[in-house]
């Protein structure tokens, strides 16, 4: 029970290769699910993890790369696919670059490098999932335009707000 929320993340950092490849190539309802199962683990691994009290700092580094790496591509390919609006990958994608750019500098001034995630955080990136989770839906066919084109509003102010508060945190720790 003790390395099952590793595995897990470890498991979903592994598919999403495939996963990208899949939306590349316009593989829409298997993407979908192997996207879902993904999402899953997320959930499942920090549950897990919580709940018989295995958290680790393995698993604490893995978790968001392995989010980042799902995420980040699945919103670069929709967005250059016009699956789903550029403004949107943007938004996405210059969030989690400034992110690891403030990363960076922490790394570089030897500053503590502990950032939780917030709720905002935890919020945008389960809206995030959804979004994707209904844009891909979406292309192939299976969902409705209009619960992904909400989606996508919520995921975008739920991104702004999550970059805003982070900065915001980051800032006072950096100063």
């Amino acid at each position: 029970m003790k390395q099952l929320p590793n595995l897990l993340t470890a498991a979903r950092l592994l598919a999403a290769p495939y996963i990208l490849y899949l939306l590349w190539t316009a593989e829409y309802r298997t993407a979908l699910v192997w996207f879902s199962i993904a999402s899953c683990t997320d959930v499942l691994d920090g549950f897990i993890a919580r709940r018989f009290q295995v958290a680790s700092r393995l698993g604490a580094l893995l978790d968001p790369i392995a989010d980042k790496v799902l995420l980040s591509g699945s919103f670069l390919i929709l967005g250059l696919k016009e699956i789903i609006p550029f403004w949107l990958m943007a938004l996405v994608l210059g969030r989690d670059l400034l992110i690891l750019g403030f990363a960076i500098i922490a790394l570089a001034r030897k500053l503590r490098r502990d950032f939780p995630p917030s709720v905002w955080g935890k919020a945008s990136t389960a809206a995030q999932i959804a979004y994707v989770l209904f844009a891909v839906g979406h292309a192939a066919a299976i969902t409705p335009l209009i619960v992904a084109t909400i989606l996508g509003w919520v995921a975008a102010a739920l991104t702004l707000w999550s970059g805003i508060d982070y900065f915001s945190k980051v800032s006072r720790r950096v100063s």
